[in-house]
């Protein structure tokens, strides 16, 4: 199994920024791509960015608007999702997945940013 464990969330005012931290554990091996997730109060859950393992691909979804940068360690054990210039739509409770060869089948069990205006 893979267990992965976000961290770095809390409370900001707009305009300010988070890192967040997914530490990744357990069968890295059959890891493929590394992806952030979002989900505010009544919404859908939002995919943000994704790495895969070796950090040669990078997506960004439309709404990240040039601000966030995620990335992964040199030991490929961690994965961050950089935020500047937040608002407050980007409060949420962002989470880390891991995808293998099928799907984002491993997740953490997310941590809070809430921005205040």
């Amino acid at each position: 199994q893979v267990q992965l464990v976000e961290s770095g969330g809390g409370l900001v005012q707009a305009g300010g920024s988070l890192r967040l931290s997914c530490v990744v554990s357990g069968r890295t091996a059959s890891i493929s791509v590394m992806g952030w997730f979002r989900q505010a109060p009544g919404k859908v859950r939002e995919f943000v960015a994704r790495i895969s393992w070796s950090g040669s691909t990078i997506d960004y979804a439309d709404f990240v608007k040039d601000r966030f940068a995620i990335s992964r360690d040199n030991a490929r054990a961690s994965v961050y999702l950089q935020m500047n210039n937040l608002n407050p739509e980007d409060t949420a409770v962002y989470s880390c997945s891991a995808r293998d060869d099928k799907d984002y089948n491993y997740w953490g069990q997310g941590t809070q940013v809430t921005v205040s205006s």
